[in-house]
């Protein structure tokens, strides 16, 4: 490990220590009771978050590291098409086919658009990993009671959304859209004398690499979900959605703030199956696994911030209107 990153370990160790140990303090103090309990769940929901998504983001960095040393930029000019609609509708497919979180595939984005993806692909790609692959549509079935039509909803419809946000990310950005302060390793040019050993040892160091880079933004993510969560009241945002438009808001609110794993989050959606109707329902499993609160901090970390906002954009609106147009027919 670069004895570089060590401060930045030591820190993040630290902070999360203290967040841990800061309701255990506190519920020494009687009058601060009610505040201690408050900041307990902070600190469970925080660490919990925390807990689901890690396992994710490890093996994202790691399919990262393996990008960065075993895939050339030549591999990736042979197989991306040069049509614009074609590379996009291949890297979804991809996408769908990839048991990836919202969380881990970020450092595979931007490794994938280092070595040469254009970003409409590699956009594509990552809305669909998390949304439609086998695990999520698998959850999403057994979540509803054995109910293929709300997975095969979710999995058609998300389809074709991460297609039309891809096509309108191609119209407006060009270019990689990375942050100046993003440093991405280059990789050595004399790869076939290098052994596979080294290869794999040289893949595992990127990924410490990667995982120091993103790693402190899922925490800052993290907690900050766990914040909303726990001072914000979704009992008042229920109550808000009773018409068609104003339930499509909430539950896209609602997919927002909890922050939910891709893989678990059905389970919670169909926890609402008795106060939102099917159209609603949908937005809460379309619109969180493509764009949630830490996912948004780690795509921050990473790219403009005029292209996150824009991103995060096009993906409420082309989730709101598709949602709206077909909530007569859901």
């Amino acid at each position: 490990m670069d004895r570089l990153q060590l401060p930045k370990l030591n820190f993040w160790l630290a902070f999360i220590f203290i967040i841990s140990l800061l309701p255990v303090l506190l519920m020494n103090f009687s009058e601060l009771k009610s505040f201690s309990s408050s900041l307990l769940s902070l600190h469970t929901i925080f660490l919990s978050i925390l807990i689901e998504a890690l396992p994710f983001v490890l093996i994202g960095i790691l399919i990262a590291g393996f990008i960065q040393i075993f895939i050339t930029e030549e591999h990736i000019e042979r197989w991306i098409p040069k049509n614009t609609l074609l590379a996009v509708v291949m890297s979804c497919f991809v996408g769908a086919l990839f048991p990836a979180c919202e969380c881990g595939i970020v450092p595979i984005v931007r490794r994938l658009i280092a070595k040469g993806v254009p970003i409409h692909a590699a956009i594509g790609f990552m809305l669909t990993g998390p949304l439609i692959n086998p695990i999520v549509i698998l959850s999403t079935y057994m979540a509803f009671g054995n109910n293929l039509k709300i997975a095969s909803l979710r999995m058609l419809i998300g389809f074709v959304i991460a297609i039309v946000v891809a096509l309108l990310v191609s119209l407006f950005f060009k270019g990689s859209q990375f942050k100046n302060s993003v440093a991405l390793q280059p990789v050595a040019k004399d790869d076939k004398q290098t052994s596979f050993i080294t290869k794999l040892i040289n893949t595992c160091k990127h990924a410490v690499d990667e995982f120091f880079d993103v790693g402190k933004y899922l925490i800052i993510g993290a907690f900050l979900a766990a914040f909303v969560q726990t001072y914000v009241s979704t009992k008042a945002l229920v109550e808000i959605g009773d018409g068609v438009s104003s339930s499509i808001l909430v539950m896209m609110g609602l997919a927002f703030i909890l922050s939910l794993c891709s893989e678990a989050d059905a389970f919670i959606g169909a926890s609402f199956s008795s106060l939102f109707s099917t159209h609603s329902i949908l937005a809460f499993l379309i619109f969180g696994p493509m764009i949630d609160l830490k996912n948004t901090i780690m795509l921050i970390s990473v790219f403009r911030l005029k292209f996150v906002l824009w991103l995060v954009a096009f993906v409420a609106i082309v989730v709101y209107v598709s949602l709206f147009i077909l909530s007569p027919y859901l």
